[in-house]
């Protein structure tokens, strides 16, 4: 596959900023006064205890939700569909078509559209190689196991060319192999110039594949800092117990 930025629109959506943004559910606040920068380079791990706010925040930044107060730019523009349409997200749980493994990448396309008929088939081809999914292209989707339906949705959000890709917990329920299967193809996803976006809990994880940690707490965002030092000199208290394993409170 050529690389992304050789294909990509010049006119970049990053970086992007969330400015002072909160979100309230049911009188409920889950997010509050989030303030941070998405710059181009970096990949970014959003990390947390249970409850924390990943998701939610991830979500927000893909334009599912709205903020309650504040408001997320991408380059100085909201998340429209102008602006979703240079992004991707993958979920936890995978969300596939009921038809084959082929079909569900070709339908992304289509509907995405600015692709002909044959660079269609030739991206299905290519991304589905990247994932090591070439021999299944004709099986049922649904009938995948949990580590391939993962390579396939993001083979599915890779081959739209993202200049975002958002991965909200993406190994969360897969084994050892289907971790390793998974980060390999982030990984590469990376390399063609994408920037990536990620939730987990995995403190392993975030060693393998962040550059920069945006650890939140009940809602708050209390670091934005490189990865290595969040590790070696968190600032907070509970990120300190967050990254040696014992109960944050």
């Amino acid at each position: 596959m050529r690389n992304a930025s050789e294909q990509r629109d010049p006119i970049t959506i990053l970086p992007a900023t969330v400015a002072g943004v909160s979100f309230k559910a049911n009188g409920t606040t889950l997010l509050s006064d989030i303030d941070a920068v998405l710059d181009r380079q970096a990949t970014t791990v959003v990390m947390g205890p249970n409850g924390a706010g990943k998701s939610l925040l991830m979500r927000l930044l893909h334009g599912l939700l709205r903020p309650s107060e504040g408001e997320i730019s991408w380059n100085g523009h909201p998340p429209v569909r102008a602006v979703r349409r240079r992004q991707s997200m993958v979920f936890q749980k995978p969300v596939l078509l009921r038809r084959s493994v082929a079909s569900n990448v070709h339908y992304a396309l289509r509907v995405r559209g600015g692709f002909s008929r044959d660079q269609r088939k030739q991206r299905v081809e290519e991304v589905l190689e990247q994932a090591g999914l070439s021999a299944l292209a004709r099986r049922q989707a649904r009938v995948l196991s949990g580590g391939e339906q993962q390579r396939l949705a993001l083979a599915r959000a890779w081959a739209t060319d993202p200049e975002v890709l958002l991965l909200d917990e993406p190994t969360a329920n897969l084994d050892p192999y289907g971790i390793y299967a998974v980060e390999q193809m982030i990984s590469k996803i990376k390399s063609r110039g994408t920037k990536i976006v990620l939730s987990t809990h995995d403190l392993g994880q975030a060693h393998r594949l962040a550059d920069e940690v945006l650890f939140l707490h009940r809602g708050r965002l209390l670091e934005q800092t490189a990865v290595a030092r969040f590790f070696q000199e968190p600032k907070s208290e509970q990120a300190r117990a967050f990254v040696a394993g014992e109960l944050v409170l």
